[in-house]
């Protein structure tokens, strides 16, 4: 089993950065499609249903599968051999990390679902403060893996 994974190394590398790229744009993407909707429903604006099936599509058919398979994809690659020196800290930082983007995945769901139900109580300006929390997780991902620290 260890030789297999060693041999698959590099197309589970390429398919979990193919995956992660995808979470990512939909991660970025969703609140700044809850930043348009919470201010057009302060207007009274009649865009409402066309942004709820947009976020809806979003999440659905391409963050959550692009989550599924970043996740299986990181977890192939933390068991091959080699990959991962667990006496550094990276490999700490970088779960820790994305275990925190997974739970603000899974916020967003939250939202979503309270934009379905008319029931959002967050501004404008509170989802874009919230946009910034990816992108703080993001550097931190990245400099784990790449400078290795």
């Amino acid at each position: 089993m260890e030789y297999f994974l060693v041999d698959i190394y590099p197309y589970v590398l390429s398919l979990h950065i193919m995956a992660v790229i995808s979470w990512m744009a939909g991660i970025f993407y969703l609140p700044r499609l809850f930043v348009y909707h919470a201010e057009r429903a302060e207007k009274g604006d009649n865009l409402d249903e066309t942004l709820k099936i947009m976020e809806f599509k979003l999440q659905r058919y391409i963050m959550a599968p692009a989550s599924v398979v970043a996740w299986i994809a990181g977890l192939t690659l933390v068991f091959t051999p080699g990959i991962v020196d667990w006496t550094a800290v990276w490999p700490y930082t970088k779960a820790f990390c994305v275990i925190a983007m997974t739970v603000f995945d899974h916020w967003l769901m939250i939202m979503r679902k309270k934009f379905a139900r008319d029931e959002n109580t967050l501004t404008g300006r509170q989802y874009r403060m919230m946009n910034e929390v990816p992108t703080v997780l993001m550097v931190v991902i990245v400099l784990s893996v790449v400078v290795k620290f």
